[in-house]
């Protein structure tokens, strides 16, 4: 996270802006996030679609995939809904697993890019545009509804989009979600040893906002929750908490990503893994 007030230019088609910390509606934060990610989405898929592979599923920055975690339980023959979907590189692994996997996204651009690699793998995921708030699916269409790091933190609504998972789960069913870890809302998004100080308070959750330099408009927005904010909202929905994981930084691993890197992972999470069961 950028200290508020100062602004930046990234390396995406993206204008000038700076950061503030102040309210958003879940109205603004869809309206900033899904432009956003459509500019983002080619320097994206061109950064890390090697890293996440067309047909593989990776929950995080530090490479632990679904393979290794197991988080989502038994796949085969199960009806599963990606949040935020992105390119479709999990699901796309899910199918190849046996299940039926399907890709929600708010931005039009990263679906486009689903359907390329649909068309260079031969494993298509059929996906919609929309948002976590409002699925377009019928009550207790699916075994299992994931997220990697695709929608949940960029939602003001939050105990809406749980309740609309836990609506269109079976009895039953899993869910299970990546974000960044909670801590690292008091630090700066620096990857080096510069950025290891805390600078904000872990409780304050007043959204991060970047604002356009030019136009004033809202660019960007995300939130925060701290890990008792999480269980609370989880477990007011009919959910139980199973899994907690906090991916320690491998060894041999020196990819940077964003606020991710060695220096910062071998000292503290950057993922939190969620995994969660709906009530019968």
């Amino acid at each position: 996270m950028e200290q508020v007030g100062t602004p930046r230019q990234e390396h995406w088609p993206h204008p000038p802006v700076t950061a503030h910390r102040r309210d958003a509606t879940e109205e603004e934060s869809r309206r900033a996030n899904g432009p956003d990610w459509d500019r983002y989405a080619d320097e994206y898929q061109a950064t890390h679609g090697d890293f996440l592979g067309d047909v593989g599923f990776v929950w995080g920055p530090e490479g632990l995939t679904e393979a290794e975690a197991g988080v989502l339980g038994p796949l085969a023959d199960r009806d599963v809904l990606e949040l935020g979907s992105g390119a479709g590189q999990c699901s796309r692994w899910i199918r190849s697993q046996g299940g039926r996997a399907y890709g929600l996204d708010l931005s039009h651009r990263q679906l486009q890019h689903s359907l390329r690699i649909d068309d260079l793998t031969g494993i298509a995921v059929p996906s919609v545009r929309g948002t976590a708030t409002e699925l377009p699916f019928a009550d207790r269409s699916f075994d299992v509804v994931f997220c990697a790091f695709g929608a949940l933190q960029f939602v003001a609504d939050i105990e809406q989009a749980v309740a609309e998972t836990a609506r269109v789960l079976r009895p039953g069913g899993r869910f299970a979600f990546s974000i960044t870890h909670p801590t690292r809302w008091m630090f700066p998004d620096d990857p080096t040893e510069e950025g290891l100080t805390a600078t904000q308070s872990y409780w304050d959750r007043t959204p991060y906002v970047e604002v356009d330099d030019e136009t004033d408009a809202v660019a960007y927005v995300e939130h925060h929750r701290t890990l008792g904010d999480w269980v609370a909202i989880l477990a007011g929905a009919g959910f139980r908490l199973t899994t907690l994981l906090e991916p320690e930084w491998p060894e041999d691993h020196e990819r940077l990503w964003g606020g991710w890197s060695a220096v910062r992972g071998r000292l503290t999470p950057g993922t939190a893994i969620f995994g969660l069961d709906l009530a019968l």
